[in-house]
């Protein structure tokens, strides 16, 4: 698959550029991506939700009523979960919700989801450009050129660069991140991705072994 690279103004430069179809035209496995996108939302997770158990509620020991014949359920001192302001019962505790996910499982996704992109045309490749210092501006004008300003957009550069990165983080709905720490999730998550020249290499990199 060869797409037109185009510069930062939005016009064609005359150069194409070869997508490896092994990343790039391979027929989507959908749940490598359900699998990769719930470990990511996982691994984001705090975990540290808690409630206070029976023994962990502050009250007297005292035992308030009968045991049998009130005519209601039998219940010992006032932290009794039966009675309001009682202790929970089996409330959540602070837990990890990650989990293992085989690295070939997780490169089948991102490889399945920048397939989609490519089958939605939603994939432009632009040649490596950088700025002498953060100005929103110039991103706006480069999203403008190549017709995504309405667009969900997300810029892969060839590794971190925090000039553009500072220029972009003002502007709602437009991500930047290096090549290196793409994912399933901000794949699928934008509308359209405006790849560097430079980031493609890496991104083959990364996925073909």
């Amino acid at each position: 698959m060869e797409v037109s690279v185009l510069n930062i103004k939005g016009q064609e430069t005359g150069r194409k550029v070869a997508l490896n179809d092994a990343i790039y035209a391979i027929e989507p496995n959908d749940h490598a991506i359900y699998l990769d996108v719930k470990l990511i939302m996982a691994n984001q997770r705090q975990g540290t939700a808690k409630s206070k158990e029976r023994s962990e509620v502050s009250g007297s020991t005292r035992k308030l009523g009968r045991q049998k014949g009130g005519g209601g359920a039998r219940r010992g001192d006032i932290n009794s979960p039966v009675l309001v302001g009682g202790g929970r019962v089996f409330g959540p505790k602070p837990r990890d919700y990650s989990f293992k996910l085989n690295k070939k499982v997780r490169q089948l996704a991102r490889k399945s989801a920048l397939s989609y992109k490519a089958q939605e045309n939603a994939l432009i490749v632009v040649e490596d450009f950088t700025f002498d210092a953060p100005k929103t501006k110039a991103i706006v004008e480069i999203l403008n050129n190549l017709k995504v300003s309405d667009k969900k957009t997300l810029f892969v550069l060839p590794g971190a660069d925090k000039v553009v990165y500072l220029s972009a983080r003002n502007i709602e709905r437009v991500q930047v991140m290096a090549a290196t720490a793409l994912n399933t999730y901000k794949v699928l998550d934008a509308d359209v991705m405006v790849v560097a020249e430079g980031a493609l290499a890496v991104i083959e990199g990364n996925l073909i072994k």
